[in-house]
């Protein structure tokens, strides 16, 4: 025997200058990762939306290029075919594909089990026959029977898919339930083992806030982002994950002149007022009270009586000052 093969580091690949995307800023090309989150929180649909994304071209929830299109090959365990036809084109619709000519290609077999050596051969085989740009398997507890907490019976599924990843240069999301807990990350709130949250390179996690879908993105090699609100709506075309649609925040008040304040307070007073009334109704110095009103007479929209005392001419007193207005005929 001779041992392993080795390299000086000077031979190793060196890391691409910039950080490579399937999609961009949500799965790095060739990553391993999941897709988790507790039941009922779209995760089914955001792998879908993935897929679509990298067979087509189209950016992933009409925001997320999709950087390296190609093929996708994928296996729904707990969806009827129908179900898999209906959701993928409505999604296509949403996205703005074509999903007659969508490049994913659905193994069509009641089961496949991951701990079965004979079903990681045909997989394999499948995978060396398509030549996959993304692999979709969802979800990972149809896909085996071994115990997910004990790290020495999953171990062997996450590293049979890593080999798949690095033999033929395809990424791979594998979807995930999460227990409910107060986990403070949300890849430690995964089911099993931590060492499925250790496998992943980029990795999606869902949970619901209220009534809304909130969306973590985690990288190993790349910052994640922010959270993201995603909801699961139906335009008419099918129902498909898109982000929240939010209402903008209102722009803030602009504050008041000195005149505006000073017209609301003569307008709203309904009698005349001394200046020093209008003062401390309108919370500003006498200097600026008195230039005010020097402006607004002059205007013709507040007139100064008897007593020193204003009142508010209102607009159409104004209009009917103005030299422009019409005469009555």
């Amino acid at each position: 025997m001779t041992g392993f093969p080795t390299r000086h580091p000077a031979a190793l690949e060196e890391r691409p200058r910039q950080q490579q995307w399937l999609v961009d800023e949500l799965w790095a090309k060739q990553a391993v990762g999941i897709i988790g989150g507790e039941p009922k929180c779209g995760k089914s649909f955001l792998a879908l939306d993935l897929a679509v994304a990298v067979a087509a071209g189209v950016p992933c929830l009409r925001r997320f290029a999709a950087a390296q299109p190609g093929p996708v090959l994928m296996f729904a365990a707990e969806d009827a075919g129908h179900i898999v036809r209906t959701r993928l084109a409505g999604i296509a619709r949403a996205a703005g594909a074509a999903f007659d000519t969508l490049d994913i290609a659905v193994i069509d077999v009641p089961t496949l089990r991951l701990d079965h050596r004979l079903d990681r051969q045909r997989l394999l085989e499948t995978v060396e026959r398509i030549g996959p740009r993304l692999l979709v398997l969802d979800p990972l507890v149809r896909l085996h029977g071994v115990d997910e907490n004990t790290v020495s019976e999953i171990a062997p599924i996450l590293g049979f898919l890593r080999d798949l990843q690095r033999r033929f240069e395809a990424a791979v999301v594998l979807v995930h339930h999460a227990r409910k807990s107060g986990a403070a990350r949300p890849g430690q709130a995964l089911r099993g083992s931590s060492e499925l949250h250790a496998w992943g390179d980029s990795n999606l996690y869902l949970r619901r806030r209220d009534a809304q879908i909130v969306m973590t993105v985690e990288h190993r090699a790349a910052p994640g982002l922010n959270d993201i609100e995603i909801e699961l709506a139906d335009d008419g075309e099918g129902p498909a994950l898109r982000l929240r649609r939010t209402v903008p925040d209102q722009a803030p008040p602009q504050p008041q002149s000195a005149e505006q304040r000073i017209v609301q307070v003569l307008a709203k007073a309904g009698a005349p007022l001394l200046q020093s009334e209008i003062r401390k109704r309108a919370g500003a110095r006498n200097a600026t009270v008195t230039a005010a009103l020097h402006e607004l007479v002059r205007e013709g929209r507040v007139e100064r009586g008897s007593g020193g005392r204003y009142r508010f001419l209102g607009a159409a007193a104004n209009e009917a000052a103005s030299p422009t207005a019409s005469p009555n005929l």
